[in-house]
């Protein structure tokens, strides 16, 4: 089965990373969401790709000087369309909680939290918790380009199949010794500059293979012939019907 995830919901039709991204999901028989996730000053977990407020809200700031209270009087879909204005930032228990709903499965990417190992240490310790809260019929992969962050949250909830996610331009020759390391199932690299060569060597060790951020079906197509297992893409909605169902 070759799986497409909808990368921060269907972000080319509903602002990424809102809970109008990933509803969409449901409307177009989508089954896997990839989500991002971070952490407040007060220890909410948020679901939000930047650690700054700037790109994707009508506020600027860091995400690390917020607390859950802040949430309400910050717009987080007015930037991409009219019909989004007032759309929240959601809270990582309210994704768990649309997941379980739609019949969604997910991926969970941990952002590798700049405000230091302590609140990197307590944004595990919750998305954990949070966790406890999935349906036990929901998939669930978890990933992070903090390969020590992601071997500690496989140290403490080493039933979840985790991902090392890697950019082109820092997946050298010991991949496999960190995929190792992290007791991961799945590598999840970058487009740019992926091989055939490459895609080989990866199953060749054992491991199921995620692309990352696959925007161009003919590419998609050639990834899937090739031996990849799933593609993340913003135009989830475009794929063909064969791809959407589980």
């Amino acid at each position: 089965m070759k799986n497409v995830f909808a990368h921060r919901g269907i972000s080319t039709l509903a602002p990424e990373n809102t809970l109008a991204a990933f509803s969409k999901c449901k409307e177009y028989g989508i089954k896997w969401i990839e989500c991002d996730v971070d952490i407040l000053a007060d220890g909410t977990v948020v679901v939000s790709h930047d650690d700054t407020l700037d790109r994707c809200t009508d506020r600027s700031g860091s995400l690390y000087e917020l607390t859950h209270a802040d949430l309400a009087s910050i717009d987080a879909g007015s930037w991409f369309h009219d019909d989004f204005i007032g759309e929240p930032i959601p809270t990582f228990e309210q994704l768990i909680e649309l997941v379980n709903q739609h019949e969604l499965n997910i991926n969970v990417e941990i952002k590798s939290c700049t405000a230091g190992w302590e609140m990197t240490d307590k944004l595990l310790t919750t998305v954990i918790s949070t966790l406890e809260k999935l349906d036990a019929g929901r998939e669930l992969i978890v990933s992070s380009f903090n390969h020590l962050a992601l071997a500690e949250f496989k140290r403490r909830r080493p039933q979840t199949a985790v991902a090392c996610l890697f950019e082109s331009a820092n997946l050298w020759d010991d991949w496999e010794s960190i995929l190792q390391a992290c007791e991961a199932e799945y590598i999840h690299p970058e487009d740019k500059n992926l091989t055939q060569a490459m895609i080989k060597q990866f199953k060749a060790a054992g491991y199921k293979i995620n692309v990352y951020t696959v925007n161009d079906l003919a590419r998609a197509n050639q990834l899937f012939n090739w031996g990849v297992d799933g593609v993340f893409t913003d135009i989830a909605h475009r794929f063909p019907s064969k791809y959407k169902q589980r």
